[in-house]
């Protein structure tokens, strides 16, 4: 797995971001264009590097400071035909199927994270969707709203952000947990008000809705799956695989949780209201404890830039802007 990373960096550095990505292990292809840069005015730097060997390529690059002076994207080519980066990747330690890019990791979860129109339009229609299943007693439809929901997105951020101690990213993942999840049931519950009077269902209908016992009867495997599915969305989330988060968002009842909740205190259920209150509170827990576990693993198991290199690589930058 070869991934494309292209340097904007000062002309003064130029030489120092070549030596660093020439030098790296699991480097395949390194390629200058002096002046190739207008604005701001500097060198590009086009490297071909395993996809394990990112993050230690990238630590040199923050320790010169590119990201600050110039700039640094990462890409993903479809297709490269190439013995010299076949013999990279075999040189490069580990994997590219599990290497972690952590700039990769906090730039995703970080727009997943945030309070936007789109955010709230997904985890209202999520929830109502749930409701409706609840008072309906569909299974269908509160899959359908576990698939919809987009609250995995701050709940990795939050994991993020702790084992990052990336403050901003954490305070934008709480608000938008904080704000979302009380509007989507505010609105839920609203529905389920005016649908009462309507008889669009019984006001009995939480008495008679036999499959979606599982919401309000929170137990040991609730909290069990909900750790589970936080490792496997912060697995998927690390690797790429789109496919394992959407099956990550089917095995979770935040969004039913919440929906449940709703419909409950509308038709003065408190006992399963709290019960529901609970399943959603071991939810959100469980998911971002079991996501921090899985980035505090990946943090020990990663290579890191040796202490040495980064204070000689800080010299010869300093040395260099002088």
């Amino acid at each position: 797995m070869i991934v494309q990373v292209r340097i904007c960096t000062p002309p003064e550095l130029s030489d120092l971001v070549v030596e660093s990505c020439t030098q790296q292990t699991g480097a395949a292809e390194v390629a200058v264009h002096k002046g190739a840069s207008i604005h701001p005015p500097g060198d590009v730097v086009v490297v071909h590097v395993a996809r394990e060997a990112v993050e230690e390529l990238l630590e040199k690059l923050h320790v010169l400071k590119i990201q600050e002076l110039g700039s640094i994207a990462i890409s993903m080519p479809e297709l490269m035909l190439s013995r010299r980066a076949d013999r990279a990747e075999a040189a490069a330690p580990g994997d590219g199927a599990d290497a972690m890019i952590w700039d990769e990791v906090t730039r995703q979860t970080g727009e997943d994270s945030r309070l936007t129109w789109s955010y709230l339009a997904f985890l209202v229609l999520a929830t109502q969707l749930a409701a409706i299943g609840i008072v309906t007693n569909s299974t269908i439809a509160i899959v359908g709203a576990m698939a919809v929901g987009p609250e995995f997105g701050p709940l990795a951020a939050l994991a993020v952000a702790i084992a990052q101690r990336k403050w901003k990213l954490g305070r934008s993942a709480a608000l938008a947990l904080g704000v979302g999840f009380p509007v989507a049931m505010l609105l839920a519950a609203l529905t389920a008000w005016l649908s009462v009077p309507l008889g669009l269902f019984p006001a009995d209908t939480l008495d008679t809705g036999s499959a979606v016992e599982f919401i309000y009867h929170p137990g040991p495997y609730s909290l069990i799956v909900a750790v589970l599915a936080g490792a496997a969305g912060m697995l998927s989330v690390i690797s790429r695989r789109s496919a394992a988060l959407i099956g990550v968002f089917i095995s979770v009842t935040t969004v039913p949780a919440a929906g449940f909740v709703a419909v409950a205190l509308v038709l003065g259920e408190y006992q399963k209201a709290a019960g529901s209150a609970l399943q959603l509170l071991l939810n959100l827990v469980g998911i971002v404890v079991s996501a921090l576990a899985v980035l505090i693993f990946y943090r020990l198991i990663t290579k890191r830039l040796p202490d040495g290199m980064a204070r000689r690589l800080r010299r010869q930058a300093l040395r260099a802007r002088s």
